[in-house]
């Protein structure tokens, strides 16, 4: 059974940085694409950044610029450096990874910015 566990979640100040980390089990083969949500108190999961197998990334307008996806060259993890956080950036950050039509989400890590 495919498992995705985040990690890197924590409490910083506006302006710091945190790295999310989100690393799978239970896949002998890697994911197509890797993803990273978030959910703000009261309000509905929203993207935050993408990468593909090929290495393609996109990302939300709010964080371009600031947030920098990954993922390893096996396709079993993805990352999440996030710079000059900002307190609207607060959320449960999930994990999202998809191979061929099985989607697969993460328990989520909060992250909260102080301001």
């Amino acid at each position: 059974q495919v498992q995705l566990v985040e990690s890197g979640g924590g409490l910083v100040q506006a302006g710091g940085s945190l790295r999310l980390s989100c690393a799978a089990s239970g896949s002998t083969s890697g994911f197509d694409d890797m993803a990273w949500y978030r959910q703000a108190p009261g309000r509905q999961r929203e993207f935050v950044a993408i990468v593909t197998s090929p290495g393609v990334t996109n990302y939300h307008e709010r964080v371009k610029g600031r947030f920098t996806i990954s993922r390893d060259s096996a396709g079993h993890a993805v990352y999440l450096q996030m710079n000059s956080l900002k307190p609207e950036d607060t959320a449960v950050y999930y994990c999202n990874a998809r191979k061929l039509v099985n989607l697969y989400w993460g328990q989520g890590t909060q992250v909260t910015v102080s301001s």
